[in-house]
């Protein structure tokens, strides 16, 4: 009995160890797959966050790009821009003298003025050289089309009426008068491009305005003359000038033509319509009996401003295109400060105490509409790539 009490104890310690071995091994694999899990996932943590840097640099990468690619886009804007208003200025500005050089040297031999006539000259020989620079080949615009013509012609009827209208003003209103509803004109102008077009018009664009209008009163302030036929000019000058800038735009959206071939239209359809004008007013009639004119010099001058007008007619619209009306109406009135010193230089020209005022307060008025453009520049370009991103 002792034996079988031995063996039965043998067997039950045989049995514990292996059931205490089983369980231990049990534990030992349990052990070993909760170590695998735990660096299976220590594996894939840094695989995560690798993945995530990837996409935040991607996205930093894209954000980036955007960026770069909107400052192109309004570096090359921009370059457009100051490309097309300095070529505007500087061909407005050599018509001005030129035909202050025409003006100059003939008049003093003519019995009147032959205004419109000169316009008529420069307009013919600006259909020349478009239509010459087109049989080389140079550049190409359809032929003309009636429908165009149409279209483009108010263009042309508002130029004309913007043009007898100044005139007239001139002859019933003294300069600074009519400097004053010229900085008018540029508000209306701002106005209808606000309304029409809907180009926004900021704090400093008003304030520009301000300065220019207000320092044209205080320099006409003493040389204020008002009279009912003069206030009627000058207004019917206001609303053809600020017209044909806004038109222009208008059309200029509606044809589909190169810019050569508005300039083809506008001087074909300028001749059409002021020419009849000149015989009406006796300026042709007046250069035929005027011995004094039929010479090389006059000639060769008369083709010079048809040369000037050629490309003045393209920066006029180019420039309304890149820049909008009412930065092309105030870059007309800045023209002036140009046109007054190189006309004190070259012709003598007498500059007052008030024309230097006027020059001083307008060139704020420009520093200050220039800085808001720029502003304005800014903006859409952060508009821009937020939209891009």
């Amino acid at each position: 009995m002792s034996t079988a009490v031995s063996r039965s104890s043998s067997s039950s310690t045989f049995g514990d160890e292996f059931f205490v071995d089983t369980e231990k091994g049990t534990l030992l694999a349990r052990n070993e797959s909760s170590l695998n899990v735990e660096s299976r996932k220590s594996n894939e943590r840094p695989r995560a966050e690798s993945s995530e840097m990837r996409q935040s640099k991607n996205d930093s990468r894209q954000a980036t790009s955007i960026d770069s690619t909107a400052a192109d886009r309004a570096a090359k804007k921009g370059g457009k821009v100051i490309f097309a208003a300095s070529l505007y200025s500087f061909c407005s500005v050599s018509m001005v003298l030129t035909n202050k050089s025409l003006s100059s040297s003939y008049n003093h031999l003519l019995d009147g003025d032959l205004n419109v006539l000169l316009v008529v000259f420069q307009a013919v020989i600006a259909v020349v050289l478009v239509e010459t620079c087109k049989a080389l080949k140079w550049v190409e615009y359809p032929s003309f089309d009636l429908k165009v013509a149409k279209i483009w012609a108010p263009v042309n009827i508002l130029f004309c009426a913007m043009l007898f209208t100044s005139m007239a003003s001139l002859q019933h209103n003294t300069v600074p008068m009519v400097t004053i509803f010229k900085n008018v004109t540029n508000i209306m102008t701002c106005m209808g491009d606000y309304y029409l077009f809907n180009t926004p018009v900021g704090f400093l664009v008003i304030l520009a305005f301000g300065v220019m209008l207000g320092g044209a009163c205080l320099a006409a302030i003493n040389d204020v003359k008002v009279t009912g036929l003069g206030v009627y000019w000058m207004a019917a000058n206001c609303v053809s000038t600020a017209g044909y800038v806004l038109y222009m735009k208008f059309a200029m959206k509606r044809v589909k033509l190169s810019k050569f071939g508005m300039v083809f239209y506008n001087n074909i359809l300028c001749t059409f319509f002021l020419f009849p004008a000149s015989v009406f007013l006796g300026q042709f009639s007046l250069f035929v009996n005027s011995p004094a004119l039929h010479n090389y010099d006059y000639f060769s001058k008369n083709i010079f401003a048809g040369f000037i007008g050629f490309f003045l007619n393209f920066a006029s619209l180019n420039c309304v295109s890149q820049t909008g009306p009412t930065t092309y109406a105030i870059i007309g009135s800045l023209n002036k400060i140009p046109t007054s010193l190189i006309g004190w230089f070259i012709f003598d020209t007498v500059i007052t105490s008030q024309t230097w005022f006027f020059i001083c307060v307008s060139m704020t008025g420009g520093f200050i509409y220039s800085y808001a453009k720029i502003k304005e520049s800014g903006k859409s370009v952060r508009k821009s790539s937020v939209a891009g991103s």
